[in-house]
């Protein structure tokens, strides 16, 4: 069995499907007992010092992926909108990916600026990702939007017709919407952690299949560390604190 088809049988079950930005966060995941890891777009744009969704990191992407397949686990991959508007240009993308060994990616309908893509020529970048036999998790950012959370199953819909294996809603949070969303669509649903809002423990329940944690890893672990620094600036750091030590983050890499 390849990886895009383990990745698929995931799917089978309640997936909480943690985000890393780098190898050292991703072997770390793996290392935990994760089943799988994903990357997050803002993670790898910021860390190479460009904005997210800007389709600035394409080169930092596909690198970062070139080092994740090699962890015994199927690896997924945030592509922003496919890093270009053209359909051949995105198909090309997700052949270099397959070629890789990655397992499934996840692409976007948000512009910069707010907009959405239109749904027809999302869908052509959709079916574009799918002809490399990759797991293609389909996103839209109708829910970020108020005025668009209407028209949101019509694209999910459209999405799935054109070869989307999964969808995934950032911003769905009520339990009603979320139902509605699982039996409006024939494919898993993918749903985004938001502290203090999610309830994790009610997702299976409702039928979803997947649930990401996005960039709130890679935004706490930076937090964590200006914490630290902060700390160490008031000779108060506090003297119980799990962090790492050195031999263990050598270990994490082959």
């Amino acid at each position: 069995m390849n990886m895009a088809d383990r990745f698929r049988r995931l799917h089978d079950e309640f997936l909480l499907l943690p985000n890393a930005w780098d190898a050292a966060s991703a072997a770390a995941l793996v290392r935990e007992g994760f089943p799988a890891v994903g990357t997050t777009s803002l993670g790898v744009a910021a860390a190479a010092g460009v904005r997210d969704g800007a389709s600035a990191a394409r080169a930092q992407t596909v690198e970062l992926a070139g080092r994740l397949t090699g962890l015994p686990v199927p690896v997924t991959v945030d592509v922003e909108g496919g890093f270009s508007d053209d359909a051949g240009a995105v198909r090309e993308l997700g052949a270099e990916l397959a070629s890789l060994g990655v397992a499934g990616v996840n692409i976007e309908d948000g512009l910069a600026g707010g907009a959405l893509r239109p749904a027809a020529r999302q869908a052509s970048l959709v079916a574009a990702l799918a002809s490399s036999g990759l797991f293609v998790n389909a996103r839209t950012d109708t829910y970020w939007l108020a005025a668009e959370r209407d028209g949101t199953a019509d694209r999910l819909r459209a999405y799935v017709d054109a070869g989307a294996d999964g969808v995934f809603v950032p911003g769905l949070v009520a339990e009603r919407d979320i139902a509605a969303m699982v039996a409006a669509v024939p494919v898993p649903v993918n749903v985004l952690f938001l502290p203090g809002r999610t309830n994790v423990r009610a997702l299976a329940g409702l039928g979803v299949r997947r649930m990401s944690t996005g960039s709130f890893l890679f935004r706490a672990a930076l937090g964590a560390a200006m914490d630290m620094a902060r700390a160490i600036q008031r000779n108060s750091l506090p003297l119980s604190y799990d962090i790492p030590t050195y031999q263990q983050v050598q270990a994490l890499v082959p």
